[in-house]
């Protein structure tokens, strides 16, 4: 398959667009973007699944499970979760519906054509 650069027109923000944490919906899949480097030239993606929040000391957190584990149906309070599954908080600066975490991805795909290396 294709994609001809005309069909690709989109414009590709100099800043990222996570979801803001009022936006989030339980259940719900979301992608996770984190740079491996300093540069923000070495990405990875993975999909996490919104499972609510908790009230904790210095606020609400957000929690997010790993997108197999939870399409296999195991939740948090599942007797084998510890050992199935993967349970995230705080990442919400990171978290974005996929047009947008995308756009995370362009960007650094435009920065790496400027630095090759």
């Amino acid at each position: 398959m294709r994609f001809e650069e005309r069909d690709l027109t989109r414009e590709v923000k100099g800043y990222a667009e996570p979801v803001l944490p009022e936006h989030l919906r339980e259940g719900e899949v979301y992608f996770a973007v984190v740079f491996l480097d300093k540069d923000s030239l070495v990405p990875t993606m993975e999909p996490r699944v919104f499972v609510g929040t908790k009230a904790e000391s210095d606020g609400n957190s957000l929690y997010f499970q790993g997108f197999v584990s939870y399409q296999r149906g195991i939740r948090f309070e599942s007797p084998n979760a510890d050992e199935e599954a993967t349970f995230v908080t705080g990442a919400g600066r990171y978290i974005f519906e996929y047009e947008k975490a995308l756009n995370v991805l362009m960007a650094c795909a435009l920065r790496c054509r400027k630095n090759p290396n």
